[in-house]
């Protein structure tokens, strides 16, 4: 595995003995609560553009427990009424005043002083009596110390704001209150969970999944100068990781520099999946990409997009790539320095034929997405570096083949790339990538780069799938998740790369 841009991801143990190392004194403790607030606040802002913005005269319930979450969650909404100098809080102490530590009843008078009058302390029967719409729902509850059982009280409440109608959007301070190592009988269902500081294994349980919704990483800069990629086998990627490309290329350069891929795909069944790959792939910073496709497609994608080389591929009776296309391929192949084959291609036995005969011919760095993602294919790839990109049930389907040390692009909520026993999660995109055609662009972006640094392909995936991620981040807060198109996403990747360059998570 590289040494990419990351964070390691810890047990609630390791990150408890962690942060008692840092975190040595109640200076150090609040200085930390503080710049957690406000990165929970700043986040939760970004994240609301997603639904059209926090409106001015936003309504905040806000659930407190004893510790330092709750001071997190406190301090949070402090800065969000900052933000919104119309907006109120309704904040629930659930073990009420007396019992919260000394930083978190700290939090709690700033934010009543700094409020001018706007913010309500409430107990249960009132809240649900009184609260009508909500539109944003903290959870400060519990820590990452929690501990089973839960008490009923407070299993109440929490099992009352789960299925409240009216909570546009649900967060979590650092993970959702009743999850831990293991969890309560109730657990808060988020919508975003705000890992401050370090994240904790329990956020990236598959179990837990549809409890913690989309985890965004606060780096608070506890691993600040840390070589953190030796402490564990799951860490979280930054953006930081894009950072080098964001930067001035060479004077001496040209396109040869910046490596030619070649990518096979397509058929008339499933004519766009391709031409949304090669799209991708042109806005990588690729030096030269030829294009093998159905010949009869070759007119016209040429005449969109003549920036890519496009070649016609002998076809089968049914529109897609026939056997006889490979020996032309494999005469272009002295010139390139990556391949990537599947997006579009179909399952016909013929055009499958085709594809491992081109695996069997080749030996340099090989992206197989899609269709490609065969078993049969996967025994033909052989030791060469290979990534594959599936989703879970593509994944389902090569899992039994996988060479382990291929690099492996875990597509999900979060996606991980993954080899060798170990996984990196990107917390980056959410569900506006939830539309057909997502996936070809991120091969085609991963498969750029990956004719960019060919000795590193692990590098090259873990890019792609943060860029990918980043660039909808700033589609659907532009847009929304709904009225959009997949392909409006390549207009962020710039965006996305000049932010990433300043940008530490």
């Amino acid at each position: 595995m590289s040494n990419v841009a990351s964070h390691p991801v810890l047990s609630c143990a390791e990150a408890k003995a962690w942060e008692s190392t840092l975190l040595r004194d109640e200076a150090a403790e609040w200085a930390a609560m503080q710049r957690a607030g406000a990165a929970i606040a700043k986040g939760i802002l970004a994240d609301f553009r997603e639904l059209g913005g926090l409106p001015e005269n936003a309504r905040l319930l806000v659930l407190v427990g004893k510790g330092h979450n709750g001071g997190d969650a406190l301090l949070a909404t402090k800065s969000l009424l900052a933000a919104r100098r119309k907006a109120k809080a309704e904040i629930l102490l659930v073990f009420g005043e007396t019992g919260l530590r000394p930083l978190t009843s700290q939090s709690l008078e700033e934010l009543r002083i700094s409020a001018d009058g706007r913010v309500r302390e409430v107990d249960l029967a009132t809240l649900k009596r009184e609260l009508a719409h909500v539109d944003v729902c903290l959870d400060g509850v519990f820590g990452f110390q929690f501990r089973p059982p839960l008490d009923d009280s407070t299993a109440e409440a929490i099992a009352w704001v789960n299925t409240h109608p009216r909570i546009s959007f649900r967060a979590s301070v650092d993970l959702p209150s009743g999850m831990g190592e293991a969890n309560g009988k109730t657990v808060f269902r988020a919508d975003f969970t705000y890992a401050t500081g370090v994240v904790k294994s329990p956020v990236v349980a598959a179990t837990n999944a549809a409890l913690v919704g989309r985890v965004r990483y606060l780096d608070l800069g506890f691993f600040a100068g840390e070589d953190n990629q030796r402490k564990t086998q799951q860490t979280v990627l930054l953006a930081a990781v894009l950072r080098p490309l964001a930067q001035l290329r060479p004077t001496q350069s040209d396109k040869r520099t910046y490596g030619h891929l070649l990518v096979v795909g397509g058929s008339r069944n499933y004519p766009g999946a391709v031409l949304m790959t090669v799209k991708a792939a042109l806005r990588s910073g690729v030096g030269l990409l030829t294009a093998f496709v159905p010949a009869s497609l070759v007119p016209e994608y040429a005449a969109k997009f003549p920036e890519a080389m496009w070649i016609g591929w002998p076809e089968t009776a049914h529109g897609g790539l026939s056997v006889a296309g490979a020996l032309s391929l494999l005469e272009h192949l002295p010139r390139a320095t990556a391949l990537l084959i599947g997006p579009g291609l179909g399952a016909a036995p013929e055009t499958l034929a085709a594809v491992q005969a081109i695996v069997r011919g080749t030996t340099f760095p090989l992206l197989l997405d899609a269709d490609a993602l065969q078993p049969e294919i996967m025994a033909a790839v052989g030791d060469r570096p290979l990534i594959v990109t599936p989703h879970a049930g593509e994944f389902a389907r090569i899992a039994s083949v996988l060479a382990p040390a291929a690099v492996l692009v875990r597509k999900g909520a979060p996606t991980s790339v993954e080899t060798g026993g170990r996984a990196a999660y990107s917390f980056f995109g959410g569900p506006v990538l939830a539309r057909g055609g997502s996936g070809d662009l991120l091969a085609g972006l991963v498969g750029g780069l990956m004719a960019q640094a060919p000795d590193d392909l692990w590098l090259a995936a873990a890019r792609g799938v943060v860029w990918h991620g980043l660039a909808a981040d700033l589609l659907a807060r532009d847009k929304g998740q709904v009225a959009v198109q997949t392909t409006q996403l390549l207009e962020f990747l710039q965006p996305a790369l000049h932010g990433a360059e300043h940008d530490t998570t």
